[in-house]
């Protein structure tokens, strides 16, 4: 732990910073597959992996930056970004240029992103570096791992597969591309609440299976693999607006297919019916989003005839977030690695109690905090810290009082100060039952040091409850 002099100034420092979090977040989106190129030719990722700044912390250096009188061009962020083993050189990687949007989030993508046939591994993680325009790293960072494929499955997907199979839930991103041109892609997005089709920027969508019998304002989810003639609902991540409840058809030389019921692979090309109408499918029309009616097929009645616009190819996505904040600290080496929280496992009980955090990028330089109260740390793995779960107690004299759960978030603090935030909690709940008849606060005799005790002794038998909010 922290000597208490230290401690004291961090405590006072990390309740400030749970008043106002300034905290600054890389978001990073990116496809779960990458087809491989060939030869000479260049299959750029698509979607474009895109990256997301965020948050007032951000604005906070700017300021900080200012008053070191280096102005605005020395705090504009840039970047790079490649795949995890191209090497340092600063040419294999594409250049990121950061742009502010109306929300005051930076944006940038890489369009020109693409692994060669030379390349012979079957997964890989992008890098992405960033900088301050006057020369200051900032950090490092990785996504997820993204799976090489040669091209888009064209036999009928086995659930054996499930690599290449679309899961209810799962995060999904649709684009269209007339007669085969990049030049023609457009992204299904969403802007000021309305869904459009975008040439620059694609959106994450949440795919559920959903009920047949659904309506738009309430539909009960279902769990599994999505098939085609499933019933399933369009939900943006960012913005929670929802198209109306929709059946996927499998798309074949235009047509949709009616009675055909196989799982959904990455980069099929399919239709989206709405429920209830004759022949309507979602269409897009330059950047707006229409409804066509196709034609019937007067050959054959299992098929229909759609438009170019209402052929959609659909592809998994990821998403990892680094969140950090260097409101405690006068940070001068890279804010990375940037740990990232991905379960909590408690062992023990009362006075012995300790929370293994697992996730990943972690490091013997990091003390996990329950709110403002820093616990005992140890350092295991860069998967894994153990910590000592504090008593009640230190969250101030006022516990001995309280009979409802006590909830504080979870955070982690380098040793020069810099907090990584995260959406975990941790709530202590007293068990309610250890003082019959005892229901109020204003029932509390004031010379009862026997309740007093009965209520410790209720505290370190606890209940803990570990959750992540969403």
């Amino acid at each position: 732990r922290s000597n208490p002099y230290q401690a004291n100034l961090l405590r006072d420092g990390v309740r400030r910073y749970l008043q106002l979090p300034a905290d600054q977040t890389v978001l990073i989106l990116h496809a779960k597959v990458a087809q491989k190129s060939y030869g000479n030719e260049k299959r750029f990722f698509c979607p474009p992996p895109c990256v997301y700044l965020s948050g007032l912390g951000w604005k906070l250096k700017q300021e900080q930056i200012k008053a070191r009188d280096l102005g605005e061009a020395g705090f504009r962020v840039c970047g790079y970004m490649g795949l995890d083993s191209m090497g340092s050189s600063l040419m294999e990687t594409q250049k990121l240029s950061f742009e502010e949007q109306p929300d005051a989030k930076g944006f940038s993508c890489a369009k020109a992103l693409y692994i060669s046939d030379t390349d012979k591994r079957k997964h890989f993680r992008l890098v992405l570096k960033l900088f301050f325009s006057n020369g200051q790293e900032i950090g490092t960072f990785h996504s997820k791992l993204i799976k090489v494929i040669s091209k888009p499955s064209q036999k009928k997907q086995s659930l054996k597969n499930t690599d290449l199979c679309i899961s209810s839930g799962s995060k999904v991103s649709l684009f269209n591309r007339l007669r085969s041109q990049t030049v023609s892609t457009r992204y299904l997005s969403v802007e000021g609440g309305a869904f459009i089709a975008s040439a620059r920027q694609w959106a994450a969508f949440t795919l559920h299976l959903a009920d047949e019998h659904c309506t738009r304002s309430e539909f009960p989810l279902r769990e599994g693999y999505i098939r085609y003639g499933s019933v399933v609902q369009l939900v943006c991540t960012a913005t929670g607006v929802t198209l109306p409840p929709l059946i996927i058809r499998k798309v074949m030389k235009q047509y949709a297919m009616l009675d055909v019921d196989e799982p959904i692979s990455q980069l099929h090309k399919c239709a989206f019916q709405f429920q209830g109408s004759d022949r309507m499918y979602l269409c897009l029309s330059t950047e707006k989003v229409i409804q066509f009616q196709a034609s019937p097929c007067p050959k054959e009645a299992n098929r229909e005839l759609l438009n170019d616009g209402s052929c959609w190819t659909i592809i998994s996505t990821e998403t990892v977030e680094y969140t950090f904040s260097e409101s405690l600290a006068c940070v001068r080496e890279p804010v990375s690695p940037v740990p990232l929280i991905a379960a909590l496992q408690l062992t023990g009980g009362g006075d012995v109690a300790m929370l293994e955090v697992q996730g990943e990028y972690f490091h013997a330089h990091l003390k996990v905090w329950f709110g403002d109260v820093e616990a005992e740390t140890m350092y295991r793995s860069p998967k894994s810290l153990v910590c000592v779960v504090p008593d009640v107690s230190a969250f101030g004299s006022d516990w001995r009082w309280l009979r409802y759960p006590i909830t504080v978030p979870l955070l982690l603090m380098r040793d020069d100060g810099l907090i990584y935030s995260s959406s975990f909690t941790f709530t202590y709940t007293p068990e309610q039952s250890c003082i019959p008849g005892q229901q109020v606060l204003s029932d509390v005799p004031q010379d009862s040091d026997k309740l007093l005790d009965s209520i410790h002794q209720e505290f370190t038998r606890t209940n803990f409850h570990l959750f992540m909010q969403t």
